[in-house]
Formats: structure tokens, sequence, C-alpha cells
């Protein structure tokens, strides 16, 4: 490892040109830097996100409740692009004052009701329909022992591994080293729960499965971060399977689609407004 001269300063400033400092996506002040009214679509249902692994478990599982019969879901998706600080508008702060994607705005109830933090979407919902969330208390409980799994361990795989070994302007070894070695073990932990059982809940499929899948799905189906070689991701037997029979899921091939703005053309809905809109505005036919 290379000898690395840098010194904190005695009190950190911030400086918004600094190469690789997420200048666009975040800043250390909260609230909005512009005012910026929300759009409001037809349906109770409103979402602003953009399709990050953090932004699908909310679209997939609203499509796995339309799948189920659930009408009520019918949702408006907005496209909130937090390259260009959609995220910091004052209509997205009000939702949600933490600034990230995903939010919900549920205007079946009045006033409308926020909802922010993609954990707590999945909750909303799963309570408010009362599907993939176990009714009796030994099956919920697991469930949400995972999906609070999850929504721990996201961060070292995204803002840790994921940063670090992708994205960072230049690679450091020991940070790499740090987050790979925490983010096989959470592969490692997720692979063992998977060996006795089919779903991370149980038998049954969850938001606990719906919040895990993009994440670590992603890592070992459709090589997230460019990494799967680099983690022997494939190597964790139990989570392929797992991944594997979630990805053919007819509703989780929808609701990934939603507010993608990355990747083939075919598989990018911007923003969904009705069912139709997989069929005639995917960006290859808006593109044709």
């Amino acid at each position: 490892m290379s000898e690395n001269s840098y010194q904190p300063a005695t009190v950190w400033k911030w400086d918004p040109e600094a190469k690789g400092n997420g200048a666009k996506t975040n800043r250390p002040i909260a609230g909005a830097t512009h005012e910026k009214a929300l759009p409001v679509g037809k349906h109770p249902l409103q979402l602003y996100s953009l399709g990050t692994p953090n932004g699908q478990k909310v679209t997939i599982l609203l499509e796995e409740l339309l799948a189920v019969g659930v009408k009520d879901a019918e949702y408006d998706a907005w496209l909130i692009r937090i390259g260009d600080g959609d995220q910091f508008g004052s209509g997205f702060v009000d939702i949600n004052p933490n600034s990230k994607i995903p939010a919900l705005s549920d205007h079946s109830v009045t006033p409308p009701q926020r909802v922010f933090e993609s954990g707590n979407i999945l909750l909303y919902l799963a309570e408010k329909f009362g599907h993939f969330l176990p009714e009796d208390p030994a099956g919920r409980t697991e469930a949400l022992n995972w999906l609070f799994w999850l929504q721990g361990a996201a961060p070292f795989v995204g803002g840790g591994f994921g940063h670090f070994y992708h994205y960072a302007p230049e690679k450091i070894e020991y940070a790499i080293n740090r987050y790979t070695l925490e983010t096989k073990r959470l592969l490692d932990v997720l692979d063992r729960r998977l060996a006795e059982s089919r779903f991370l809940g149980g038998d049954a499929y969850t938001i606990a499965d719906i919040a895990t899948w993009p994440w670590f799905g992603g890592l070992v189906l459709s090589n997230q971060y460019g990494a799967t070689e680099f983690l022997d991701a494939k190597s964790y037997k139990n989570v392929a399977r797992w991944a594997q029979e979630i990805a053919e899921r007819p509703a989780v091939i929808r609701g990934r689609k939603v507010n993608r703005v990355m990747g083939d053309p075919a598989d990018q809905l911007h923003e969904r407004h009705d069912a139709a809109d997989f069929d005639t505005h995917t960006e290859d036919k808006r593109q044709a």
C-alpha cells in the first residue's frame, strides 16, 4: 500500500468542487436549494424516485401488489434525477427532509401521508394492503428481522464497497479491502440463511426479499459495480438460487424498469402512470 500523506484539517471545510465528493448529489446541510413543486398524478399513491436498488424496492412491491389484485396500489412514479439535484427541490424536501429517494405521498388519506425511507415505505404498503408480510407474530418478526438487516447492510454494500470499488476517483486499497470484507461477510450471512429457508422470512416471499433482492441479487446476477467476479459472488450458491427465482417473477421484471435511466433502453421506463406504459413508453419505443 502506498504511503498516504493526507492529514485531516483541524476543522473540516466543504469544497463543492473537490473531485469525487458527490457535490451534485449531496452536501453537508439539509433543506431545499430551490423552489419546485412536485407533480401529482391521477392515482392515490404518488412515488418520487429513481431506479437505484433503493428505488426498485418500492416499485417492485407496488407491482407485486397489483399482480395479486390490489387495485388501490395503482401509482404514479415520477422520476427524480438526483444527479440534477431534484431531491433538493422544496416539494421533495417537504416529503423527505433527508433528500433521498424514494419518497411516497399517499393521497388516499386527508391530509396526504408522507412516507420516506425505503424500508418504511415497504412496511407501510405491506400493512396498508395486507400482503407480503405474515400476520402471525413469529413470521412477521422473522421477516422484519431480515428487512432491518438489509436496511443496515445496504450502506456497506453501496456507500462503502460500491463507492470505493467502482465510483471513487482513485483506488484506495485499505478502503476496498475494508468494504469487500464486510460485503462478503454479508453475502455469507445471506447464503447461510437461504441454505435453511426458501426465502428470508421462511417459506413465504415477503418485503424482506423485495428489499434485499435489488442489492444482493444485483451483485450475483447483474454484475453490479462490475464486481461479480471480484467478489466471487456466484459462489454463494443459495443466494444465487434465491436471486434467480425472484428475478423471474413478472412483477419484479416490471418493477425494476420503473424510473430506470441506465442500461438497455427496453428496460427503462422513466415514468410510470399506467400499466400500459410498460408496453408503450419504455425508452426503446420512445426513441424509435
